[in-house]
């Protein structure tokens, strides 16, 4: 059986090369090796920490040209928009009854994505958030799963909700698997985990000379031998992971190979690596821009597949349920 993988993106900003290494390389891996991808732009789950979602279309645009430039195949990748599969969001009403409120207080990625929330009080789109995921993978009998450690208590709450319905109502659903995904974490500019939220990502957007300028900007240390150290040298050693990942080579062989040259050197040859990484999808997103109506197409088509998906797999569930009249 062809393994069908559900991964996405909240549209909240440009993707940066964390993204690319955490999960949109993978992304692209699975779909070579013949993996039913299906990719969820978010959008409903912009709104669980925050009041409005600014500038959507846009935003969505660009997340849609990231995916192309960095290599997800619209004839063989599905990309939908959250708000545009009714019938997915129709599945939180049963899915919804199938678990209880102490479970979802105890949910440890709740916890943190409250306590780090820019809203005053928790909405209740946030705090059922992990039964909106749970629609977002089953409603699409995904099997298959790309996550970090600190999202695999969702995929538990999804199991959770598809095996009591399994129980409860007959066998409708799968039990999905976490794939865990292997990619370390890439530190930003200023040595912290990059993030947009943070202002020290590197878009995979950005033009040559703004990823020049970023780069410049980042926090080294006095030291001008260069090692990688990322416990006590968290700046310099972020630089030379970037170099790394974006060369496929061994830090240590990164940092010992500029050596006394100091961060100035580092800074010149983390700048060229990633321009150079970058170049092709640079190439292929300015060609995409060149017709948004074209790119906006792939979105339409990815929300067809995904409502005949969605009104499938709902029809099922109200057969089980025994609310067909």
């Amino acid at each position: 059986m062809t393994d069908r993988v559900l991964t996405g993106d909240r549209p909240t900003g440009p993707l940066h090369l964390g993204h690319y290494f955490g999960t949109l390389r993978n992304r692209v891996e699975l779909q070579r090796q013949g993996a039913d991808m299906v990719v969820i732009v978010a959008d409903y789950q912009v709104l669980t920490d925050r009041d409005v979602a600014e500038r959507l279309r846009e935003t969505v645009d660009g997340l849609l040209l990231d995916y192309l430039a960095a290599g997800l195949d619209p004839e063989a990748t599905t990309v939908f928009a959250h708000s545009a599969v009714p019938a997915l969001n129709q599945l939180l009403l049963p899915f919804l009854s199938l678990v209880s409120v102490p479970e979802l207080q105890r949910n440890p990625t709740v916890k943190d994505e409250i306590q780090h929330s820019r809203q005053s009080s928790v909405s209740g789109l946030m705090f059922t958030y992990p039964v909106h995921q749970a629609a977002d993978i089953l409603f699409c009998k995904g099997n298959l799963v790309p996550v970090g450690q600190d999202q695999m208590p969702h995929i538990e709450i999804t199991r959770t909700v598809a095996r009591r319905f399994n129980e409860r109502y007959g066998p409708v659903f799968p039990l999905p698997e976490g794939l865990l995904s292997v990619a370390p974490v890439l530190p930003g500019t200023d040595g912290r985990k990059m993030s947009k939220s943070r202002g020290n990502a590197i878009a995979l957007s950005a033009t040559p000379d703004e990823t020049a300028r970023l780069i410049r900007g980042a926090t080294t240390d006095a030291d001008r031998h260069i090692t990688f150290d990322p416990g006590l040298r968290p700046g310099v050693s972020g630089l030379v992971q970037l170099v790394a990942l974006c060369q496929d080579r061994d830090p240590h062989e990164v940092a010992a190979e500029i050596g006394d040259a100091g961060a100035a050197a580092l800074k010149r040859t983390a700048t060229d690596a990633v321009n150079e990484f970058l170049a092709p999808m640079r190439e292929r997103r300015a060609a995409y821009a060149k017709d948004l109506g074209a790119v906006r197409e792939v979105l339409r088509r990815g929300n067809e597949r995904a409502n005949e998906l969605a009104d499938q797999t709902l029809a099922e569930v109200r057969a089980a349920m025994g609310t067909v009249y």
